[in-house]
């Protein structure tokens, strides 16, 4: 799913070539990873429109496609969930990813999922 995230997803077929029945494998993918084989490649994907976003070479539209998803509403909806902002927002804020190394922009970029991110509580002064 990480080198060909840009294609459908195909539970079948990945639990065909792990030996497993469709429903066995969503569940040990989420006892391993934390989540759905589709929400996996989902975050997969965000993360890729991001790196590209941050180009500021291609559209929304485009970057849309180009991740593999088919929907701009719904790419649109599900960045919004992972980053806190809307992608056209998040293009028109980042600056080029040439004033820091890809790695360290790909670390601090990382969409943290609600449920994984930490409650802040308010000091008390």
């Amino acid at each position: 799913m990480d080198r060909e995230y840009a294609q459908p997803l195909n539970v079948e077929a990945l639990a065909r070539d792990a030996h497993m029945s469709a429903g066995h494998l969503s569940r040990q993918f989420r006892l391993a990873y934390g989540e759905s084989p589709y929400s996996y490649l989902m975050t997969r994907r965000i993360e890729r429109a991001m790196a590209l976003l941050r180009l500021g070479d291609l559209s929304v539209t485009e970057v849309c496609f180009a991740v593999g998803c088919s929907s701009l509403g719904t790419f649109s909806t599900r960045f919004t969930e992972l980053v806190g902002m809307p992608p056209s927002a998040y293009r028109d804020q980042t600056r080029p990813e040439g004033e820091m190394p890809s790695c360290v922009a790909k670390q601090v970029t990382r969409p943290i999922r609600n449920r994984e991110a930490q409650a802040v509580s308010p000091q008390l002064a």
